[in-house]
């Protein structure tokens, strides 16, 4: 069961795919470009110009309000549903022009899981949520997600796919879609799979599992009980499960185990960032101007 969600669009037919162009959905992360296209001070610092934008944590207690260093080189979520949003504006428009002005974009699939880059990426962490469901997501949330797959996001305005697949390659000379970077993508995996493997997370997981074994808990590390094959039904959560998770969370804050792990994955990023700053600065300026074009795109609308 994985532990790092983000926000996805909707099932979609293949044609229909094509009109609302997937959007790769960073976490909550930088700011939006001044209105005229030129970066801000802080943009500045952020672009490759200055140092690397270093980790942040809002809220000590809550890693969801934490931020690795990389996320400064990824569109924010809400960034990318405005550059989503007015694509399927254009889209429509074009769609409208060309006979078929009941042509409706596909709708997000409701949020599920962690709400950020960092929420649940080391695992659950709200000892309240454990107590309810353990190492599922909310149960409103699930039922929300449940009932939009079933309804799938089905065209059903008649449109002519060929139109259609026209009217979304067009839109991408006005808004284009946000790309997922490569290199942002190998750079935050290669830094967790590497922050699992440094002395002072296997120190803290062994901290962990002799506080978990205390309590009757057989785990090596914390993943191991949040991937238990036990707790993988999406609509099941048994009392072993909640009880499980409860004693998980409270060795985790017992040891500090999500900030430790942070720490050092955000030390493993800042290096690789200062690797590739060129190469990174020209995904943070795409990035930047397609989120200008889609905030032009949403002010005439």
């Amino acid at each position: 069961m994985s532990t790092r969600k983000t926000l996805v669009k909707a099932a979609v037919p293949v044609l229909a795919a094509v009109a609302v162009a997937t959007v790769a959905v960073g976490a909550l992360s930088g700011n939006s470009p001044s209105q005229d296209g030129k970066p801000t001070a802080k943009e500045e610092s952020r672009s490759g110009r200055g140092p690397a934008a270093p980790a942040a944590v809002a809220d000590p207690a809550n890693p969801a309000m934490w931020k690795l260093p990389i996320e400064t080189y990824m569109v924010s979520r809400a960034d990318a549903r405005l550059v989503s949003s007015s694509r399927d504006s254009v889209i429509a428009e074009c769609m409208k022009k060309s006979g078929f002005p009941n042509w409706v974009p596909a709708p997000d699939l409701p949020a599920l899981g962690g709400k950020s880059e960092t929420d649940w990426r080391y695992g659950i962490h709200d000892a309240a949520q454990a107590a309810r469901r353990g190492y599922h997501p909310d149960a409103a949330e699930q039922q929300a997600y449940d009932k939009a797959m079933m309804a799938g996001a089905v065209d059903k305005s008649g449109a002519d796919p060929k139109v259609l697949r026209g009217c979304a390659e067009s839109a991408g000379t006005t808004v284009p879609t946000v790309t997922r970077s490569d290199l942002v993508e190998r750079i935050k995996g290669d830094s967790f799979k590497a922050s699992e493997k440094d002395p002072k997370v296997t120190a803290v997981f062994a901290q962990w599992s002799a506080c978990m074994k205390a309590k009757g808990y057989s785990y090596a590390k914390p993943m191991d009980a949040n991937d238990d094959p036990r707790f993988n039904d999406p609509h099941s959560v048994s009392d072993v499960e909640i009880a499980t998770a409860k004693a998980d969370v409270a060795c985790r804050a017992q040891h500090r185990v999500e900030k430790t792990w942070f720490d050092v994955e955000a030390g493993l990023q800042t290096k690789a960032i200062k690797a590739n700053q060129a190469s990174l600065k020209e995904v943070q300026a795409a990035n930047r101007d397609t989120v200008r074009k889609a905030s032009v795109v949403a002010a005439a609308h």
